[in-house]
């Protein structure tokens, strides 16, 4: 009798460890599969009607949850097998039988349960993660009185270390969200997956709520405005004939803007007087006009042209003086690049020589700069790239100063007062 329920236990033992191998195995690919999926090709699945897809997404919004379930099977069956093998090996080999235990469980533990899985998964994280939702959802489920005990510890444990949860905390995640897609737009682009536009039309759009007006509004000294006081016929070529279809329209000083004329309601407004141009009231025919902080970031903005119906608006600082204007076309340009139509005076602003070296005007925006050329200079500190120079430099140049930073040498090259009007800018790899 002893001899046959040894058999037996021959037979059994070395079954249930297989069996509690191929549970480690399944809970380690889930693991992997579950936690590396692409969250927006899954959402992608959910939209279309795949009824996995979006359990995949359930059980991956509760991820505490369900990582401890997963750790907590994965280890219960681990800890099963190797005592399982122990008591065999001991069974047959005596004391010596714990070092052969030890050493044949790591090696199945090791190989079978936890880098074949997890390497499968990795290749097929998609098609694993379906498979293996529905299964999982039933131990999640049987474990979860135990996984609740579980956090409940380490949250203890974590608050007595002054260690505070961020489950709450939208910015935070936030954050890590917007950091993993710089991080996969990065990625690609290096892999030749996204042209370079589109890489900066991708960041500008995360950028989108960290930069401001200021950094990209056509400043005061280049907006071309009316003077009220003018003839009304000199006022008239003058909108006409601008490049620009909304004017400032001033009055007494520069500073005091009284409204907004735009070409098309002035031309209305020409066509019922029959050529008595001296009847045209300027300020009737001009809108009100909108101004805005120059701290507001591009985002707002942006939603507050399409709120307004608007396109048109004027920059001021913290003491109401007018810094500039803002279109709908400028935040646009920042996403899409450059926009010209048959109206657009032809400048080339960056001009690049045949040496590599480069001839740009110094209120051309770092942005630009970077956008045009594909280098990154900051623009934390300054947003033009006379302001830069200015700013690392710590002094107005002089016409024919030379400063070397952030891997450039920046000449000045003319000067207008104490503006920089042109920066020759040569790579120092060059």
């Amino acid at each position: 009798m002893e001899t046959v329920d040894i058999d037996v236990e021959l037979i059994i033992l070395p079954l249930a460890i297989l069996l509690l191998l191929l549970l480690s195995a399944f809970f380690s690919g889930s693991e992997t599969a579950l936690t590396g999926a692409s969250r927006a090709r899954l959402h992608q699945m959910e939209q279309s009607g795949n009824h996995r897809a979006g359990l995949v997404n359930r059980l991956r919004d509760k991820h505490t949850k369900l990582i401890s379930a997963i750790l907590l099977g994965n280890n219960l069956v681990n800890i099963l097998a190797s005592s399982l093998a122990t008591s065999i090996f001991i069974t047959y080999f005596g004391d010596i039988g714990v070092a052969y235990a030890t050493l044949v469980m790591t090696v199945l533990v090791l190989v079978f349960a936890e880098v074949l899985p997890k390497t499968v998964a990795l290749r097929r994280t998609i098609p694993v993660a379906l498979f293996v939702a529905p299964l999982l959802q039933p131990a999640i489920f049987l474990l979860s009185p135990i996984v609740m005990s579980i956090n409940y510890i380490v949250d203890t444990t974590l608050s007595l270390l002054g260690i505070k949860g961020h489950d709450g905390d939208t910015d935070t995640l936030t954050d890590a969200a917007q950091d993993e897609l710089r991080g996969a737009i990065e990625l690609h682009s290096e892999d030749a997956g996204v042209i370079m536009h589109e890489r900066y039309m991708l960041d500008t759009i995360l950028d989108m709520d960290e930069v401001d007006l200021a950094e990209i509004m056509v400043h005061r000294k280049n907006v071309e405005m009316v003077d009220g006081a003018k003839p009304v016929r000199e006022i008239i070529d003058q909108v006409l004939g601008s490049p620009y279809t909304r004017l400032p329209l001033w009055k007494d000083n520069p500073e005091n803007i009284i409204g907004v004329v735009h070409a098309k309601d002035l031309l209305r407004a020409l066509i019922p007087l029959d050529g008595d141009y001296e009847k045209l009231d300027f300020e009737a025919i001009a809108v009100e006009p909108w101004f805005v902080p120059e701290t507001t970031t591009l985002r707002s903005q942006l939603n507050a042209f399409l709120d307004r119906k608007s396109h048109f608006a004027l920059v001021v600082d913290e003491y109401g003086a007018l810094m500039g204007l803002v279109t709908l076309e400028d935040i646009l340009e920042e996403i899409v690049g450059d926009i010209a139509d048959e109206h657009d005076l032809a400048v080339s602003d960056i001009r690049m020589l045949k040496d590599g070296r480069v001839i740009t005007k110094g209120d051309v925006t770092i942005r630009d700069i970077n956008r045009q050329l594909n280098w990154s200079l900051p623009d934390e500190e300054a947003a033009t790239i006379a302001g830069l120079v200015i700013h690392e430099a710590q002094i107005i140049p002089d016409i024919g100063q030379a400063f070397l930073f952030h891997g450039y040498k920046f000449e000045v090259m003319r000067k207008e007062h104490n503006q920089i009007t042109e920066l020759r800018i040569t790579p120092l790899e060059l």
